[in-house]
């Protein structure tokens, strides 16, 4: 059992051993801000001194006094602090048992979860028009989308990624009419693309074929293309224009008359949006009889609910006030609008030379995600699109991306998992063998870098299931840097081998370099990023 749930039950027998009733709902049990403040804390004796009819200080006072009494496992030391809060001392035993439950559990079990067994979860990102490549800033939503779904997974639930594809209306036409132009050397009609990708596209387009059907399917190839670079995947990719085809938005139209969720006005159809939550009614189809963007997309979601429990979209920032009408168009329709979680990606700013590189997908000025992976590497573009939460706009500096110096936080990662194997690769060398971990002193493990180490992969589990739930992969990015930075200090101040290094104390300093190195095999392939067993510093010097 876990030492928290150790606690957490000793807290709870206390309480009833002291007359409270009724219990809290929930014992809460937290890690001090300020590590002299001990090891855990605990507010029970706060949340349940008014129910209990007591003062909280009293009762925090009786509850350490009766856990002092019948201390828990680990447990040399129980205080009450400020208003009621009780803090626990431990011995560094319970973090031996931690590396042992980390080597034994394995990548493959350690920081998984099953709070997510039996549920489904669609998360549906990228979606962009199959007008063009993917530039830049669309790096962000792919990467995110696919260390959410990877997040999702860890947790338990049944994964599907989607890809819509925006293959209807005016775009679509626009893009067409281009490439044709392109390739007869006319001028691009008004409103059309002008992007250097079009030309290069027109020459190889074939005679006779239909430009649009053509540029349509060269774009999708080109997408998936640098998608798969970074190791992004599709389970399916839903076709707009299927929706026309299979009669799905003739079908969703019926159902909303049917809830009565839409009127007509003026010639133009409304969806009743206001009536669920939007601050204002939306027009689904216009007076001249063409579809808005939003009807097809309401026939999408219902089609998602269909085949999901949960939905999840990566939007990016021209989309934020789109959130409440789809989420009314889906309450309107019979489902929870909490199934429907929608992210928004903020605007990514890259920057080259210290000057900004400005996109613009019509004017030719594109910079193409594509290029980004050339220039920086799939692993280093990953990382840093991960860095930050995705509410928050970004700076993309391509020059340090690239570099491999300790300032770049990619290479300051995977440079200290390069470590580990070096570390691993000398004791080889040495001909030193880590004997099973049972037969290993583990209390050997009393350095204040080790310690840091095993407190760090205990906070891993914790970390994954509050990434999945809060939708924020860059918590996971944020705990394999500060494990860097302490596997770092580790390797700076603590020998593994060699002379005069006791051989109990290297065995098991061997066993937790090997549990650093699951817990960094999983947190970077929750973020899609490699795990490199050897690195070179540009000053030179492997790791």
């Amino acid at each position: 059992m876990d030492v928290r749930d150790i606690l957490i039950e000793s807290v709870r027998s206390a309480l009833i051993e002291l007359g409270v009733d009724p219990l809290p709902t929930g014992i809460s049990l937290e890690r001090p801000a300020n590590p002299e403040h001990g090891d855990w804390s605990t507010n029970a004796a706060l949340a349940s001194a008014k129910a209990a009819g007591r003062n909280p200080r009293e009762l925090g006072t009786a509850l350490a006094e009766a856990l002092e009494d019948s201390p828990p496992p680990h447990v040399t030391g129980v205080e009450v602090a400020g208003p009621g809060f009780v803090n626990f001392r431990l011995a560094d035993s319970w973090l031996h048992e931690v590396l042992v439950d980390v080597v034994s559990a394995g990548s493959d079990a350690w920081a998984s979860h099953d709070v997510g067994r039996g549920q489904s979860v669609m998360v549906e990102f990228v979606s962009a028009n199959p007008t063009g490549p993917l530039h830049a800033g669309h790096g962000r939503g792919a990467c995110y989308g696919d260390s959410l779904a990877r997040l999702y997974q860890r947790c338990g639930h049944e994964v599907t990624r989607e890809f819509y594809i925006n293959d209807r209306g005016t775009q679509m036409q626009l893009f067409g009419d281009s490439l044709a132009a392109a390739a007869a050397g006319d001028d691009v009609p008004e409103g059309g693309y002008h992007g250097h990708y079009i030309r290069e596209w027109a020459g190889e387009m074939p005679e006779g074929v239909d430009p649009l059907e053509w540029g349509y399917e060269r774009a999708l190839a080109d997408q998936r293309s640098v998608l798969e670079s970074l190791d992004i995947r599709f389970d399916s990719w839903f076709s707009e224009r299927s929706m026309i085809e299979s009669g799905a938005i003739d079908e969703v139209m019926s159902d909303l008359r049917a809830q009565e969720a839409v009127y007509v006005d003026d010639g133009a159809t409304w969806l009743r949006s206001s009536d669920h939550g939007d601050d204002k009614d939306r027009v689904l189809v216009k007076s001249d009889g063409q579809f808005t963007y939003l009807l097809p997309d309401v026939a999408y979601h219902r089609d998602k609910f269909q085949r999901a429990d949960r939905l999840v979209n990566v939007w990016g920032a021209d989309h934020h006030g789109y959130v409440a009408r789809m989420q009314s168009a889906m309450h309107a329709l019979g489902h929870d609008p909490s199934e429907l979680r929608v992210a928004i990606t903020q605007m990514v700013s890259l920057r080259r030379g210290g000057e900004e590189v400005r996109l613009s997908k019509r004017t030719g000025e594109i910079v193409e995600l594509a290029e980004v992976v050339d220039e920086v590497g799939a692993d280093a573009a990953r990382f840093t699109y991960l860095l930050f939460s995705v509410d928050s706009q970004q700076t993309f500096d391509l020059d340090l991306v690239a570099s491999r110096v300790n300032e770049n936080p990619v290479f300051y990662v995977q440079y200290a998992h390069a470590r580990i194997h070096s570390v691993v690769a000398r004791a080889v060398q040495a001909g030193i063998e880590r004997p099973p971990i049972d037969g290993v002193d583990l209390s050997l493990l009393g350095h204040q870098r080790e310690l840091a180490l095993l407190r760090a992969l205990h906070e891993l589990p914790d970390t994954v299931l509050r990434a999945c739930r809060e939708q924020a992969p860059h918590q996971v990015t944020t705990w394999v840097r500060d494990m860097a930075s302490a596997f770092h200090g580790f390797y700076h101040d603590c020998r593994v081998i060699g002379d005069g290094i006791d051989e109990g104390l290297s065995h098991a300093r061997l066993w937790l370099v090997e549990g650093v190195r699951i817990g960094f095999v999983v947190a970077l392939d929750l973020l899609g990023v490699g795990a490199p067993e050897e690195m070179w510093r540009e000053e030179g010097g492997e790791a």
